[in-house]
């Protein structure tokens, strides 16, 4: 594997993670949430995520798996690591605190007017959804980078979905620690910082497992991922689309991702 593959992917990578603070930058330029780019977006994410997820990621999971154990086993285990992605994050998701989960997004007028009392309470939110953001972005930069390291035209549109999905993200951080502060430099600081565990994920994975990739692991690998998209879609952007937005526009953005999705797909080929 060489060099410029390893910096691609690490790249692609870096730019996922960090679009938290486009997210953090949008809510310091606005008086008011924009609360139906929000639903467009949220399930734009959702669709793009689902659609490369089933019909790509998958896909591919069990070419590598069924080629190196057979029909039977190879389709069993890309199975089984889907259900195991799922799992991770589903457990990743119990250990966080509802309020503190990072997928909740707070609005511009939800912070404003608050007590010095609800300040202080606004930044420990803002600071623990930092961390659950970290967590949360880690296994999602192993799954950018090692896409990105064995096929670069799917990393791509693997980056482009977690990176508008984090910027909500940013949002979420930005704006309780805005309000509790009143430093947009601040917020805007670690919103920026939350999105770092993705690339640090990404070199933390690669140097243990870079001993063990072989199709075998990628496909596992690939798996895991697929069902991590699948659950965060299902379980997070799209109910919080549906939240702060009209039914209708979260399922319109789904939809639009989707065929956005399909259409660069096709246009690798």
């Amino acid at each position: 594997m060489d060099f410029s593959t390893l910096l691609f992917a690490f790249g692609l990578t870096l730019f996922a993670g960090l679009s938290t603070g486009i997210g953090s930058a949008l809510a310091f330029f606005t008086n008011k949430t924009n609360t139906r780019f929000l639903s467009v977006a949220l399930g734009f994410s959702a669709g793009v995520m689902i659609y490369v997820s089933m019909i790509e990621i998958f896909a591919k999971a069990r070419e590598a798996l069924v080629g190196e154990l057979g029909i039977k086993l190879g389709s069993w285990a890309t199975v089984g690591g889907f259900f195991l992605g799922i799992a991770l994050i589903a457990i990743i998701d119990h250990f966080v605190p509802e309020a503190d989960n990072p997928h909740e997004i707070h609005t511009v007028e939800e912070m404003d007017g608050q007590s010095e009392e609800h300040k202080a309470k606004l930044m420990r939110m803002g600071l623990f959804t930092a961390l659950a953001i970290a967590i949360h972005n880690f296994p999602e930069g192993l799954a950018t980078f090692t896409a990105a390291i064995s096929d670069p035209k799917l990393g791509i549109p693997i980056a482009v979905a977690i990176a508008i999905h984090n910027i909500p993200e940013g949002i979420a951080v930005a704006v309780p620690i805005f309000y509790a502060t009143g430093s947009k430099r601040k917020a805007f600081k670690l919103s920026f910082l939350s999105g770092l565990s993705e690339p640090v994920g990404a070199l933390v994975g690669y140097l243990i497992l870079y001993r063990w990739l072989n199709d075998t692991v990628f496909g596992i690998i690939f798996a895991s991922v697929a069902g991590i998209m699948v659950y965060i879609s299902l379980d997070e952007l799209l109910p919080s689309a549906r939240e702060y937005g009209e039914h209708h526009l979260s399922i319109y953005g789904m939809i639009a991702g989707m065929a956005v999705m399909a259409i660069s797909l096709l246009l690798f080929l």
